[in-house]
């Protein structure tokens, strides 16, 4: 009975570790000094999720997706992906922030890549 027991928790924790295995998502990797471009949109935040990598950017209330473009260089096992605006924001309204997703596929990235921002990084 003991041996049942002990076979049939086996068998759950091996189910219960290959399903969490599937929910994670990739990780957000520090940056190296050689990987990070000042010139380039500052971020107030990055995440990566389940879905893709969500950036927040400041706002005067009329940024889109679209007003956005990134490169991806994959190198030394990872993905450097950087974000530049296409076009300056001309409204005027208050200024904000606005959260912006750009999904896996879109990227060219799989949610098990190690992903590297080469944006500046500066909450507010």
């Amino acid at each position: 009975m003991n041996f049942v027991q002990s076979r049939r928790g086996f068998v759950i924790a091996g189910a219960a570790l290959a399903l969490s295995g599937c929910a994670t998502t990739p990780g957000l990797l520090a940056a190296s000094p050689n990987e990070t471009f000042p010139e380039l949109e500052p971020l107030l935040a990055a995440e990566a999720g389940a879905d893709g990598l969500a950036i927040r950017v400041t706002s005067k209330g009329c940024t889109a997706q679209a007003d956005f473009v990134f490169r991806v260089d994959r190198k030394a096992g990872h993905a450097v992906v950087a974000f530049a605006r296409r076009r300056l924001e001309t409204c005027k309204g208050p200024a904000g922030a606005v959260d912006l997703m750009f999904g896996y596929a879109e990227l060219g990235l799989t949610p098990n890549d190690r992903i590297v921002i080469a944006n500046p990084i500066s909450p507010p």
